[in-house]
């Protein structure tokens, strides 16, 4: 469904559109008017921008400035339940075989040493749109075709429209706290995060989300991120939209971010205790988490196992990566964190809500090996 007719933009023709004439990877010295369907041009020598009208018949132009774009023109419409109209964005990295130029991607997640980005957007009222930063990433160093996995970040949402997929909870990355929604539009599978209130700039940690997609099981470290985009989806109107800023910078010769975890010792004897902390409320609790090092070497990357009881459920949480699965949790350490030392402590916290009575959980287990209880 979505974005299937891009394959076009490959296709290296003039732009014919009586407002324009560019080639398509073209570069914007000045402003640029594109028209043309999947229209594309370069700006400061590094990023795409690119027209990308694929759901309306419709014309649509973007002005395409040093520093990003600006929707011009915006005929058609489409329903709100349904996909929209286009995809206007620039981004580094490559798309349908329209690659950035010296772009250092496709680079393997467990090759990323730091992915960073910042973005500035322009909104306007009276539309229905959602502001979204999408990160592509595929099991293969793909340049072309559709990727598998599609991250989302919605940074404003207008109008009654919705993600694709479902609600499976919520997360904290980049200083805020995020709704998460998971699905299929049935050529890539999507993890959406949606802001809570609209974001006008934000610069932040690529990685992180890259990370946080990895810990809910939809990619692994051997996938390789294609292109990172930021621009607009609109569904009704929207003239006036504008990236008013893009950068991103992908460093390579890193390995994992977080380490794999150490293999439990001999026999599954326990090297960890954990020390379970919590407040509770009427219909919520928060619990600071205490792991402790007790064998007597190092623990690099770890990860946190235990059950919650009936009715608690996670809704954000700090200094650790959190997700949940009915009642069973994974807490995974964050960059800073990942490495215990005998005798050393990790410390990690989250907030949830309550519905019913409360307990904490009763055991724990660290990279496979059952912690003792503090």
């Amino acid at each position: 469904m979505k974005r299937q007719l891009r394959a076009l933009a490959a296709a290296g023709l003039l732009l014919t559109s009586s407002l324009v004439a560019v080639t398509l990877g073209g570069t914007a010295s000045a402003d640029t008017l594109i028209c043309e369907q999947y229209g594309s041009t370069t700006i400061q020598g590094r990023y795409v921008v690119q027209n990308n009208r694929w759901g309306t018949t419709a014309q649509q132009c973007i002005n395409v400035t040093n520093n990003g774009f600006e929707i011009r023109t915006l005929n058609g419409s489409s329903p709100t339940n349904g996909a929209p109209t286009a995809y206007p964005s620039v981004f580094f990295g490559c798309h349908y075989t329209n690659c950035s130029p010296g772009t250092n991607l496709p680079m393997q997640v467990s090759q990323i040493s730091s992915a960073t980005s910042s973005i500035s957007y322009r909104y306007v009222s009276g539309a229905t749109y959602n502001a979204s930063y999408d990160i592509w990433l595929d099991p293969s160093p793909k340049r072309d075709g559709v990727n598998q996995m599609e991250i989302m970040i919605w940074l404003n949402r207008q109008g009654s429209i919705q993600p694709i997929g479902s609600v499976v909870g919520t997360t904290n990355l980049a200083g805020r706290t995020w709704e998460v929604w998971r699905g299929s539009n049935g050529s890539n599978n999507v993890i959406s995060y949606v802001a809570q209130s609209a974001i006008s700039s934000l610069n932040f940690s690529v990685l992180d989300f890259i990370n946080d997609t990895r810990n809910r099981g939809a990619i692994t470290n051997s996938w390789y991120l294609t292109s990172i985009q930021a621009g607009f989806e609109p569904w009704q109107g929207g003239v006036g939209l504008a990236v008013t800023s893009f950068s991103a910078n992908v460093n390579g010769g890193g390995g994992p971010t977080n380490p794999p975890p150490t293999t439990p010792p001999p026999g599954g004897g326990a090297s960890c205790a954990v020390k379970y902390t919590a407040n509770s409320w009427n219909n919520g609790f928060t619990a600071d988490v205490l792991v402790t090092n007790t064998g007597s070497s190092a623990i690099n990357g770890w990860a946190l196992n235990y059950n919650l009881p009936s009715g608690q459920t996670v809704t954000n949480a700090w200094n650790a990566t959190v997700s949940q699965s009915g009642s069973a949790v994974t807490a995974r350490n964050v960059g800073h964190n990942g490495s215990i030392a005998p005798g050393g402590t990790a410390s990690f916290g989250y907030q949830g809500t309550l519905n019913g009575s409360y307990s904490s959980p009763s055991s724990f287990s660290l990279n496979g090996a059952t912690c003792s209880r503090n």
